[in-house]
């Protein structure tokens, strides 16, 4: 019997090429939309959070110069401009938003507007001249304030990436020397941030000397962020050959297998010539180019997938998809949180309008200073939750001492002339009268007991430090018509001899009591900033929470 063969597949119908052309665009332009919303959300809260501070992930372009970072972003574009010329070359951030729409004819450009926050469309001479003046502005200095970009063309990416300024080699003088490093704090500082992804850019050639991917690799062991580009492949196809295509494509060793590594060329042309043909169609050539040549010497099917400029594009898509789903919810959390925030705010705007009414103002501050004084008085039962002001017995008398000296103090300051100086005193409350608690941090009414031992201990150096003469006890029973006894006798002699030892003493009392109210300012602040949410929040007034606001804005 005639060996039975399977009948080639039927060529898909032009309906079914439709139908998968439709799923293919509605895709694409659903996540278009998504990274539209994001992108969104993320502009009108930049100027209050700052480009780093929002829970959005982002790719950051890195690199040195002249490793085809720029030609990278137009492969993104899929058209050729160049917003920086000059030796000093880019400066700051620049974010650019391609977004892929099949139904422009033509590419549309827009810039952000920071007054209002709002992308204004511009044609791209006009954008690249903006968007010069913006680096060029800054002289030989950085700033990590970037500039915003959006292209709409149906040759784009559907992405969001942040250009970053690329790495100095060297520097010819000292000026060029210090924007180098300005760059390199810059940069690094972009690098740091778990939540951007490294998009490296080096070139093709020996992978142990790539040094970008070194920076990445101290900040980023595991690759977990780092995508490398090997660019200007065709460089190289001349050292590719059966025996090594296979071993360089993995790194020879140099790269670990979980990095995320890709290898291409981009567009170029002969300097001082016009770009040959359409930009996105000598994309497409070199694209096709490296993907026959490296499997023209063997490339396994294995590494069929990181060669080319649109294994790239396709790979940056799914990461795309997988990082912005994953970022959905602490999106939502933190804008949840501002708009508590600013409902707060709001409700703080309102007190102060009604509280500020000239009508009202002695009220309100006597109502502040009631809450203040009950809270006081909260804190002197013992608030422990408190940390503000605590102090041990050293520290407290050494604060007390440097204030009054600030003060130009006239009192004695320490108990009697046995003390040489402060520290004299210190060991012996320590040490020979054991004060308790002294080396304990405490505050509020803690601290007050504890100065109260002091205190007492200081006055009790207020004896009679004088020999009593027999002259000056007759002097002190004096001639009286009535009789005089012994106690009023010693009584006076305590008024003649005892009064200003006490009187200097009672002035050192009164002046730490003073001291210690004038300084429980911020305990007392603390715990009424504290209540607000705490698990006894109902056993307070809630007043207190509202007035400690009025005594922090005024």
């Amino acid at each position: 019997m005639p060996s039975a063969t399977a009948a080639p597949p039927a060529p898909p119908s032009k309906p079914q090429l439709n139908r998968s052309f439709s799923i293919i665009q509605g895709h694409n332009e659903q996540r278009s939309e998504l990274l539209d919303v994001l992108s969104d959300v993320k502009t009108k809260v930049q100027d209050r959070l700052g480009i780093v501070d929002f829970p959005l992930p982002q790719f950051i372009l890195i690199g040195k110069q002249s490793v085809g970072k720029s030609r990278l972003i137009e492969a993104l574009a899929g058209e050729q401009f160049n917003f920086v010329n000059g030796s000093l070359g880019s400066r700051r951030p620049t974010v650019l938003e391609f977004r892929n729409v099949q139904q422009n004819k033509h590419s549309r450009w827009y810039v952000m507007d920071k007054k209002t926050n709002k992308w204004q469309e511009h044609p791209l001479s006009e954008v690249t001249k903006i968007i010069g003046e913006a680096h060029e502005s800054l002289g030989a200095s950085v700033t990590d304030e970037p500039v915003y970009v959006r292209v709409e063309s149906p040759y784009c990416v559907d992405m969001q990436i942040v250009d970053l300024p690329g790495f100095r080699d060297f520097a010819l003088d000292k000026e060029k020397q210090q924007l180098a490093d300005q760059i390199d704090n810059l940069v690094m500082r972009f690098m740091q941030d778990t939540r951007n992804v490294m998009l490296c850019v080096e070139e093709a050639g020996d992978a142990a000397n790539l040094s970008t991917l070194s920076r990445c690799k101290r900040l980023d062991p595991g690759f977990q962020r780092t995508i490398l580009i090997r660019n200007k492949l065709d460089k190289y196809y001349r050292d590719l050959t059966a025996q090594n295509i296979n071993d360089w494509l993995n790194g020879f060793g140099d790269l670990p297998d979980n990095l995320s590594k890709f290898c291409m060329t981009l567009p170029h042309w002969k300097d001082g010539e016009e770009c040959p043909k359409p930009f996105a169609e000598l994309r497409e050539d070199m694209n096709k180019q490296d993907l026959a040549e490296l499997r023209s010497k063997g490339a396994s099917e294995k590494f069929t997938s990181t060669i080319g400029f649109d294994n790239f594009t396709k790979y940056m898509e799914r990461r795309i998809e997988v990082m912005f789903a994953q970022a959905i919810g602490p999106v939502l959390k933190k804008l949840k949180d501002l708009k508590q925030q600013n409902l707060e705010k709001e409700e703080s705007m309102k007190d102060e309008i009604e509280n500020t009414n000239p009508a009202q103002i002695v009220s309100t501050v006597r109502d502040v200073g009631m809450s203040f004084a009950h809270s006081l008085n909260h804190v002197m039962e013992g608030f422990v939750r408190s940390d503000a002001g605590r102090l041990t017995l050293e520290d407290e008398l050494r604060a007390f001492a440097a204030y009054e000296e600030g003060q130009g103090a006239d009192f004695m300051m320490l108990p009697s002339e046995d003390f040489a100086c402060l520290d004299d005193y210190i060991d012996y409350l320590r040490n020979d009268i054991k004060v308790p608690a002294f080396d304990v941090e405490i505050n509020g009414g803690a601290q007050f007991r504890r100065l109260m031992y002091e205190v007492e201990v200081f006055l009790r150096f207020s004896e009679i430090g004088v020999e009593t003469k027999k002259k000056d006890v007759i002097q002190a029973r004096g001639v009286s018509m009535g009789s005089v006894t012994w106690r009023d006798v010693v009584v006076k002699l305590l008024c003649t001899e005892a009064l200003i030892p006490m009187k200097s003493r009672i002035r050192y009392a009164a002046e730490r009591i003073k001291w210690f109210f004038i300084f429980q300012k911020d305990a007392v602040i603390n715990f009424m900033l504290s209540i607000k949410g705490s698990a006894d929040e109902q056993m307070f007034s809630s007043l207190y929470t509202k007035h400690v606001k009025l005594m922090l804005e005024k």
